[in-house]
């Protein structure tokens, strides 16, 4: 009944938001005499037509990148199509041999896209493919579940079709799947186990340093999270039927954390618009376009999540499974391992991915190294002017020197 709801809000203020994208005056200038109110009534609608939630996946946009200095076409091939996800590669044309990298993108309510700007800074030196999950309510009950275990199995099914050589970097909360995934295939020695493993800002022991979200996931019980943030799929999508974490109540907790910023912002778009500072206004409603495009994740996922992950921390117990068989990091031997952390992070803080290096045990002291950026938010770890400057060139040397 909550998604239902939540549809039936959603459809009750289409017609709205379609008079205010019709009423604008797209520019025009008005009589001479009001053009003020004119610009404020244009903002006004602007603001009204923009009150909504995307439930498809924007596109990543990315076209060309500079190689060795000079511009290079990009496109986006789908290297290995699975119902819950895509392996997504994107083709340069250039015949400059890089080092591949797998980037693993969080399931945690928004695209793969929100990793734009991590890749296209990655393509500068590498051959980049990225995980492009599917919006659990457009998957048919027929798939069946997607779980942990689902996910690292999609993680190792991907690197194993890039192929030997291969490199992955994980962002925010696959961190821990994407260590699973490095254990079991060096265990099982498995030819394309990754070269380097980069983790940024992941949750693998979430006990150090918590956070308001280490703290929400271990304040009530997993039935309360299944009674109150499962909702059923309903009959008008593909996947109708499926139990999900729906994306729009992923993001009502994400806004409820900063507020007064979201708040903020908006009064500056609103600003900004009615003074016809068109510029400043697109920054902030690229950022919110992407910001407010949604995917729901599959319940079982989420609820395995909070958990495995957050209430009993088991790949820092030493309790993680995969499929039935433990899970030891030990088993990592060869593949380089590099954490990062962000200062400010809220919601992965200092200590909970540098966690990997002690469950890496057997890793010689010159295949690890962490880097902690200072001043960074959870954002600021994979985008940004810090991201760009200066940690993308930790993560760059720490991939050539394996190469």
């Amino acid at each position: 009944m909550l998604y239902q709801m939540y549809q039936w809000q959603d459809d009750l203020m289409a017609p709205w938001r379609v008079f205010a994208r019709h009423a604008r005056f797209n520019g025009l200038p008005g009589p001479t005499t009001l053009p003020g109110h004119f610009n404020y009534l244009d903002a006004t609608m602007e603001m009204l037509a923009r009150f909504r939630l995307s439930h498809h996946r924007p596109a990543f946009g990315i076209d060309t990148v500079k190689v060795a200095g000079k511009p290079v076409a990009v496109t986006e091939e789908i290297a290995l199509d699975l119902p819950f996800g895509k392996l997504l590669h994107f083709v340069k044309d250039s015949d400059v041999p890089q080092p591949k990298v797998l980037v693993v993108a969080p399931l945690s309510g928004h695209f793969a896209t929100l990793l734009r700007s991590t890749c296209a800074t990655l393509l500068r030196d590498h051959d980049v493919y990225i995980t492009d999950w599917t919006n659990a309510r457009d998957v048919p009950l027929s798939a069946g579940p997607f779980g942990v275990d689902d996910y690292t199995d999609y993680i190792v099914r991907f690197l194993e079709t890039i192929g030997p050589g291969g490199n992955v970097l994980a962002v925010c909360q696959p961190c821990v799947q994407t260590l699973a995934a490095a254990a079991v295939m060096s265990e099982a020695g498995n030819p394309a186990t990754p070269r380097t493993m980069i983790l940024m800002a992941g949750p693998i022991d979430t006990r150090e340093s918590p956070t308001s979200v280490n703290d929400l996931a271990i304040s009530k019980p997993l039935e309360w999270f299944d009674s109150n943030l499962i909702a059923v799929v309903p009959t008008r999508y593909a996947g109708a039927g499926r139990r999900v974490y729906p994306g729009f109540m992923q993001l009502s907790a994400f806004l409820a954390m900063n507020i007064d910023r979201h708040q903020k912002q908006h009064r500056k778009l609103y600003k900004h618009l009615s003074r016809g500072e068109m510029d400043e206004a697109q920054k902030i409603k690229d950022f919110y376009d992407e910001y407010f495009a949604v995917l729901d994740l599959a319940a079982e996922f989420y609820l395995e999540t909070v958990d495995r992950i957050f209430q009993r921390a088991e790949l820092a117990e030493g309790t993680y499974t995969h499929r039935g068989k433990p899970v030891d990091p030990g088993a990592i031997r060869n593949t380089a391992l590099l954490t990062v952390e962000g200062g400010r992070d809220d919601i992965c803080s200092l200590g909970q991915t540098a966690a990997a290096h002690d469950l890496c045990r057997s890793l010689r002291p010159h295949l690890k190294r962490h880097h902690l950026q200072a001043n960074v938010g959870h954002y600021g770890v994979f985008s940004g002017r810090r991201w760009e400057g200066e940690i993308y060139p930790v993560v760059r040397n720490m991939i050539l020197a394996m190469e």
